[in-house]
Order: structure tokens, then C-alpha cells, then sequence
């Protein structure tokens, strides 16, 4: 299996810092997510239902005509290239590796592109697959480009598939409301904006023959009781969701602000975290881990992503991890001039 980050245990274990003293800044996941209420017990007790209200919720808050809810947009990743004839999917590089590694395992040529390279390669194309806005670039495509892209894959045949998991914060950008359109497919997931990563519930949007074979291939019972539970509850629950987007925006801007004071400004990002590329990202990420702060280190190309931390006492460990940082590279800098 692929790394991922969120691997806390391991961090701990390797670094020797017990685990309740660390900082996870690696995972891009709302630190201060969703309330999580007391869950009914006839949620644990009762095989999961479809007409519980799920779906209807989903449908309005993505603003979708379809959908299908599984086990957080990862088992969407893992079955989709299942669906198709092996053929030729277009992904940006980098990306979110997991999208790469589960086409390619089942046959289909993956061509890495670059954001310019799209539309010369698109005739090639079979499938293209974005994520939008990109993990952990955060690069971004308009409504407006994407469905002229589909426009010319679905005249013959072919798939677009977008990954909106950083996308709850600008739902204007989405691509929901057009999937009823075929070869037009949409992941969504609780994980990132609602910070429900545990409940392991997203959701397929595209058009009913799609979906329908989707769900033949996944099985019953995908998601579990109580994450459906909660999935309802978060998705109907707009006055949390409305203040979490401009408290986001303001973080996610602190956080801009403060990696460009300490000489780390951001090659791009979203709203819940910040990439910044630099030759030196490995030994950066080992120099904050040894004081608890956990990043996510990416070796192709290097580079570092950011979290949010999750209080003001979690954002003065970062500032304090960073200062410490800077000082050791001006003393560094000092012994080598000498």
C-alpha cells in the first residue's frame, strides 16, 4: 500500500516522542471538524438502511441529481478503473497518488501531464482524471474548461473524473450539479472540510447507469450505520458549514503568512493546507518532527505540505517549531562561512 500521511504511531515511534505530544499537520484534515453528537443505538444495532435520508441530504447539499455514498471516496478510487476497458487515463503529476496506483494496477497506461500539456494530450486521452483543486499543488481548473474537456471525451466515449475533496470551501467551483451528464463523475468525501476522515464516508456523483453498476460492484452495506448517521446530520447542518468555510479562509491565510515569514512561501495550496517545494524539504521535515511537529514530506518533486493546526497554542508550537528552524539554518549558514 501507498504511504499516506496520518501516520502519527509511526512518527512517534521513530522519533521516541510520545504520541500525545505531537502536532499532525500531515493529513490536510480540519483540525476542528464536525461535532460529532451522541449517536442513536439503533444505529449500531440495525444493518444500514438507504431510505434513512442519506442520500436526499447529499443530493442538496452537493446540489447533485445522483449519488452514491461508500467507504470514503478511496473505495470509488480502487473500483472505478474496473469499470472501463483497459485503455489510456490522464492524470496531472503530482497528484494524489492513490489515483495513479489503482489505474495502472488494473492495466490501464497512465500518462502523467502537466496542468499545460491537457489539452494537446486530451485526443489520447480515455479517461482524464483531476483532482480540483489538486493535492497537494492546489492548482485549480474553472467550471468552464473542465466541462469543454468532458465535451470532448464524452463525444467518444471517454471519462472525465474529478476528485473534489478540498472543495467544500468554494462549492461555487464545483462540478456536481452536471453530473447528470454521462462520462461526467464527481468524488466527494466528509473527510477534509467536515474533518469526519474516521466516519470513512464519501460519495459518487454521476449519472444512474453509472452509479448502478458502481453499486453492483461494491456490494451492500458500504457505509456503516452510524457514519451515515453522521453524515446526515453533518451535511444538513448549514450554519456550522457557512461559519467553518470563513474560518478556514481566515486560517488558511494565517497559516500563508506565517511559512512566508520564515522563508517557506507556498508554491500553492487550499484553504486547509499549504505545499511548498524546496530542495531541502527532507531535512526540514526531519528538523520538525524532532520537535513534534508532523508534515507530509513528498519526495517527487520535494516538498512539504502543511496542515492547519488545530488552536492558538497549536499554531504557537508552529511559529516556535519554525523559529527554532531559522536559527539553526543562520547558525549553519555561520559555521560554513568560517
Amino acid at each position: 500500500m501507498l504511504k499516506h500521511g496520518g501516520n502519527l504511531r509511526r512518527a512517534a515511534a521513530q522519533y521516541g516522542i510520545p504520541l500525545e505530544q505531537w502536532l499532525d499537520l500531515s493529513t490536510g484534515i480540519n483540525p476542528n471538524g464536525w461535532p460529532v453528537p451522541i449517536i442513536p443505538a439503533a444505529s449500531w444495532q440495525r444493518l444500514p438502511e438507504e431510505n434513512d435520508g442519506l442520500e436526499e441530504a447529499a443530493c442538496a447539499y452537493y446540489q447533485a441529481h445522483d449519488i452514491l455514498p461508500m467507504a470514503g471516496s478511496q473505495a470509488a478510487i480502487q473500483t472505478l478503473p474496473l469499470l472501463r476497458p483497459t485503455g489510456t487515463v490522464g492524470m496531472l503529476s503530482p497528484a494524489y497518488a492513490e489515483h495513479e496506483f489503482n489505474w495502472a494496477r488494473y492495466g490501464h497506461t497512465v500518462l502523467p501531464l502537466s496542468g499545460e500539456e491537457i489539452d494537446l494530450r486530451l485526443p489520447e486521452l480515455d479517461v482524464l482524471l483531476l483532482v480540483n483543486p489538486n493535492n497537494p499543488t492546489g492548482q485549480r481548473w474553472s467550471v468552464e474548461q473542465l466541462l469543454d474537456w468532458h465535451r470532448q471525451l464524452e463525444a467518444r466515449g471517454g471519462w472525465l473524473v474529478v476528485d473534489e475533496a478540498f472543495m467544500d470551501c468554494t462549492p461555487q467551483d464545483s462540478l456536481a450539479p452536471y453530473t447528470d451528464r454521462p462520462g461526467l463523475l464527481v468524488l466527494r468525501s466528509l473527510g477534509k472540510f467536515f474533518g469526519l476522515a474516521g466516519a470513512r464516508c464519501g460519495f459518487v456523483l454521476a449519472e444512474p447507469l453509472l452509479l448502478d453498476r458502481l453499486c453492483d460492484l461494491l456490494g451492500p452495506w458500504t457505509v456503516s450505520g452510524p457514519a451515515r448517521e453522521v453524515a446526515r446530520l453533518a451535511l444538513l447542518d448549514t450554519a456550522w458549514q457557512t461559519t467553518t468555510r470563513q474560518s478556514l479562509s481566515e486560517q488558511g491565510e494565517r497559516l500563508k503568512q506565517l511559512l512566508n515569514c520564515y522563508s517557506l512561501t507556498p508554491d500553492g495550496g487550499t484553504t486547509l493546507f499549504q505545499w511548498r517545494q524546496q530542495p531541502e524539504a527532507r531535512a526540514i521535515h526531519q528538523v520538525l518532527a524532532q520537535q513534534g511537529i508532523w508534515t507530509r514530506y513528498f519526495a517527487q518533486p520535494t516538498s512539504l505540505r502543511f496542515g492547519l493546526p488545530a488552536t492558538e497554542q497549536q499554531w504557537q508550537e508552529l511559529q516556535q517549531a519554525l523559529n527554532n528552524l531559522k536559527q539553526r539554518e543562520q547558525m549553519n549558514e555561520t559555521m560554513a562561512r568560517q
